[in-house]
């Protein structure tokens, strides 16, 4: 009798479990695959997503076999499932371009970067500041430097401070060390001492009467 009695209640238990879960489980299938749909194409989709992000970075870049970039930057992040792929460093970096000899030929500063893989292309924008070895200075917002074809060129307002003079302009393109030059559109030349013509051969435009007369002032 004990076992009768014992065995009764768990018997109903059991039959009343099967049928809540019988009418429960549909319910809560249903809400979990409602869910999942979103969860899962949140968390699966890499298109948007970088793979990896480096602090503090430090890193030698080679092309071709040589040395080619000296990278430092604060975080670089990797986006290889982008169309096209690319790095981004979007905390600032700071570049400098080595020629043959191992030599630092150009420096570039940025607020922020992109790298194209496949068209090795840098892109650079915010408050762009480089310095090539002749310490001429160029400031502009925007930037390319093309490593496959050897050219640094900007379609944006550009400012190039030479030892002696300051020229200014909209668009300009040079060679990968930024050694030779010229401003597609320029606004003038303003002298900062005397102007020797010869010292820049990629500056033509003479010097304004207007930035004369603030030079001597």
């Amino acid at each position: 009798m004990i076992s009768d009695t014992g065995l009764r209640p768990v018997s109903e238990f059991k039959r009343m479990a099967t049928v809540l879960m019988a009418v429960v489980l549909p319910f809560l299938c249903h809400s979990c695959s409602g869910h999942g749909k979103q969860f899962g194409a949140a968390i699966t989709n890499r298109d948007s997503a970088s793979v990896m992000t480096t602090v503090g970075v430090d890193m030698l870049i080679s092309e071709d076999g040589r040395l080619k970039y000296h990278v430092t930057a604060p975080e670089w992040m990797v986006f290889d499932q982008m169309k096209p792929p690319y790095y981004s460093l979007e905390k600032g970096i700071h570049l400098e371009i080595y020629n043959e000899n191992m030599e630092v030929e150009a420096t570039l500063v940025a607020d922020t970067a992109y790298y194209l893989n496949n068209s090795k292309l840098w892109e650079l924008k915010g408050h762009v500041h480089s310095q090539n070895m002749n310490g001429d200075e160029f400031d502009t917002p925007h930037m390319y430097v093309n490593n496959r074809s050897d050219k640094v060129y900007s379609d944006d307002s550009i400012t190039i401070r030479q030892p002696n003079r300051m020229l200014k302009g909209v668009g300009f393109e040079s060679n990968g060390n930024m050694t030779e030059y010229f401003i597609r559109h320029s606004q003038g030349v303003f002298p900062i001492e005397d102007v020797q013509p010869d010292s820049i051969p990629s500056a033509e435009e003479e010097p304004t009467e207007e930035s004369d007369t603030e030079s001597e002032e």
